[in-house]
């Protein structure tokens, strides 16, 4: 098995200091925002005034690794490590506990695009094969980087303005010094393949498991049976 860290030392020595964030604080940064998501616990995304997001993280247990690590500063710490190593991801401006709420929260500058959800239902057969192509390609150099992104879906990998493929939502994420082994490539694609909405376009044909199983020297029927278990 290979060695995991969780990322860039120096950036999370710098972000375990958090800064805290007071009710009236936080009222004046949220002012005006834009829901974007929420469930029944409260907000979860918002969209500030200045078009930056403010991510809430909330702590549902006394009992839990998120009081002494929260996820706050794990998002930022996982954008600090994609940043170098050359993936595309959001701009940390800062992470923050809520005063008065089991909350902590990262601010940051969003990707431009749109999600491979809001792309894929528009595309034609051939455009279809070659983002699949494109899709494929991507998460195989994510693996050679040592990425393993328990959140990989299609929900979160945006289509960037100059065509290229960007990560959010990326607090739930693992860091290797060496490329992933062929174990943790499939566990990670299986991830993938619990979301039906999501395989369907990358399955109609062989392009996505022929062009990642040449990519990271895997057997194509290996792939395919992960992708198909849908």
């Amino acid at each position: 098995m290979p060695r995991f860290f969780p990322g860039n030392s120096e950036y999370s020595t710098q972000m375990s200091g958090m800064q805290r964030l007071s009710s009236e604080a936080y009222q004046t940064l949220t002012e005006g925002a834009e829901v974007i998501e929420k469930d029944h616990f409260g907000y979860k995304v918002l969209k500030l005034k200045d078009e930056t997001f403010l991510k809430l993280f909330r702590v549902k247990s006394t009992i839990s690794s998120a009081w002494l690590r929260p996820y706050s500063v794990r998002f930022a710490r996982n954008a600090s490590e994609l940043i170098a190593r050359g993936v595309q991801t959001v701009d940390i401006i800062g992470c923050y506990r809520l005063e008065r709420y089991k909350n902590t929260a990262v601010h940051y500058r969003p990707l431009p695009g749109q999600t491979l959800r809001q792309v894929f239902p528009v595309l034609d057969e051939e455009e279809t094969r070659s983002l699949a192509e494109q899709v494929a390609e991507y998460i195989a150099d994510l693996h050679e980087r040592g990425v393993y992104f328990r959140s990989l879906h299609m929900g979160n990998i945006l289509k960037l303005p100059d065509g290229t493929l960007g990560l959010i939502d990326i607090a739930d994420m693992r860091f290797s010094q060496r490329p992933l082994k062929e174990e943790l490539r499939l566990r990670n694609l299986h991830h993938l393949a619990r979301y039906e909405r999501d395989v369907r376009y990358l399955i109609k044909d062989q392009t996505f498991c022929a062009t990642y199983a040449k990519l990271a020297d895997v057997a194509v029927d290996k792939v395919a049976a992960v992708m198909h278990r849908s």
